[in-house]
């Protein structure tokens, strides 16, 4: 039976363990890719669809899961995602095959949803002064999983049987259940038509320029298929832009992002994704270097995530106190101060990378940044749009990071590949301080990114009518 009158602190517990469960999910496997490759009998570049697959999954179903959940209800939506995530892990635990296990990760994308339908949720249930909280902690949660789940997919690599990666997804039955329970129905709202049309070529877009920029690597960023994938997908979304325009009822008001704090928030949302990304790749990697090389740490799977550990602990602080601290002087400067801080990680691995204490210091830095900068995006976007509109504006805002992610990761695999020891596969020390370079550029323009978004905002009116009072549990 479903609560009408739910604790604000047993709803943000069921939104925390869904949170986590995606955001596991979601970088666990990016450390494991050669594990994968060996023990499903395929080539490092099938593998990859495993990761691949994942994010093309999540970045198509984030926006149309987040305006169904507007419509037809936020924890009815997020329970059916939670459950869908469920069922993709199972398939993916049990999986026998590389293509099996591509499917299961492909279902289990849909759980991209869960981040801008919890934004969704906390404003329409949590007291006024509790949301820029709440949304600060589950902002952490999609960090804090990216360094829990590089070492913890290290200790399964090392230790028990790969399935392991897959079936802890299911860390989402619970949460699907507690959902289900604990948020009560969302304000009413006035059934419009589902723009079909809109989600179809959003998702053609999505899927080229996500396949070109994650296939760049391998098939040269030069080559017609990787030009033809990136610059289709850009017209086709340029395309997109203009068919919502011209539509009655849009699956993406295009007035909502077309606001100065909404644009400009999605502009620092792509670089600071850049930046954080291109470290997911290149501190495992630079610290499981062997010493022999002249840099590096030559340490193990586990031991090379348990680097990112100290950026996990710093985040788990500074997300809730990243909500407060908007509360009182303003999301902007919470934003602002959180490029400062990534921008400052990269600034030390570029100039002091010899000694893992270095290392410790910048992903406390950067787990600082990371919460501050995502917690207050997501507030920045709550606070500038209708509440109608929460769930599709939030998901565009998710879906900005991951593809400034993408590039990201892509760019510094690049620049990694294109410089390598005589007479070995590893990058020079001179390739990765490049890379750290151009991760730090990408936080200074994030930081640039930032102050044009106004010191305050408030949201305008759309065409859906008066807005549903901020903390009001709805009673249907």
């Amino acid at each position: 039976m479903r609560r009408t009158d739910p604790h604000p602190n047993a709803v943000l517990g069921a939104l925390l363990v869904a949170a986590l469960s995606f955001a596991l999910a979601q970088t666990m496997v990016a450390a494991a890719l050669p594990e994968i490759a060996h023990s499903y009998e395929s080539s490092t570049s099938t593998a990859t669809w495993v990761f691949t697959g994942f994010l093309l999954s999540a970045s198509v179903a984030t926006p149309l899961l987040g305006r169904l959940g507007d419509l037809f209800g936020k924890g009815r939506v997020l329970t059916a995602v939670l459950l869908t995530f469920a069922a993709g892990s199972v398939i993916a635990g049990l999986a026998s095959s590389i293509e099996v296990l591509i499917a299961g990760r492909v279902i289990q994308g849909v759980a991209g949803a869960v981040f801008p339908l919890s934004f969704g949720i906390i404003r329409d249930t949590f007291p006024a002064e509790r949301v820029p909280v709440g949304i600060g902690v589950i902002s952490a949660v999609f960090g804090i999983g990216g360094g829990i789940g590089l070492p913890l997919s290290g200790v399964i690599v090392d230790n028990v049987d790969i399935s392991w990666l897959f079936w802890l997804g299911l860390l989402a039955l619970p949460a699907a259940v507690a959902t289900w329970i604990l948020v009560p129905a969302s304000p009413a709202r006035e059934r419009v038509r589902l723009d079909w049309a809109g989600a179809g070529v959003l998702s053609v877009g999505l899927v080229a320029l996500l396949l070109g920029i994650s296939r760049a690597n391998e098939w040269g960023w030069g080559s017609p298929e990787v030009l033809g994938l990136i610059v289709g997908g850009v017209v086709t979304l340029a395309g997109w832009v203009a068919l919502e325009m011209r539509t009655r009822e849009p699956m993406v008001d295009m007035r909502v992002l077309r606001r100065r704090p909404v644009a400009a928030t999605n502009m620092t949302g792509f670089l600071i994704g850049f930046a954080m990304f291109g470290s997911f790749l290149l501190v495992p990697q630079f610290a499981q270097t062997p010493e022999s090389s002249g840099y590096g740490f030559g340490l193990s799977v586990t031991g090379a995530g348990l680097l990112m550990v100290p950026s996990s602990a710093a985040m788990l602080l500074a997300g809730p106190l990243a909500g407060t601290l908007g509360a009182r002087f303003g999301s902007r400067k919470v934003l602002t101060a959180g490029t400062a801080f990534a921008g400052a990680a990269f600034a030390v691995l570029l100039e002091a990378h010899s000694a893992q204490w270095h290392f410790i210091v910048a992903m406390v830095l950067l787990g600082i940044g990371i919460a501050f900068a995502f917690a207050s995006m997501a507030n920045l976007v709550v606070q500038s749009v209708d509440p109608g509109d929460v769930g599709v504006a939030t998901g565009i805002n998710t879906i900005m990071r991951t593809i400034g992610g993408a590039f990201g990761a892509a760019v510094v695999s690049a620049v990694l590949a294109s410089d390598h020891l005589v007479g070995s596969p590893l990058p020079t020390e001179h390739a990765y301080s490049i890379a750290f370079l151009i991760s730090l550029g990408g936080a200074a323009l994030a930081l640039l990114a930032s102050l044009w978004v106004p010191a305050r905002s408030a949201p305008e009116p759309g065409h859906h009518g008066e807005h549903a009072p901020v903390g009001a549990l709805s009673r249907g």
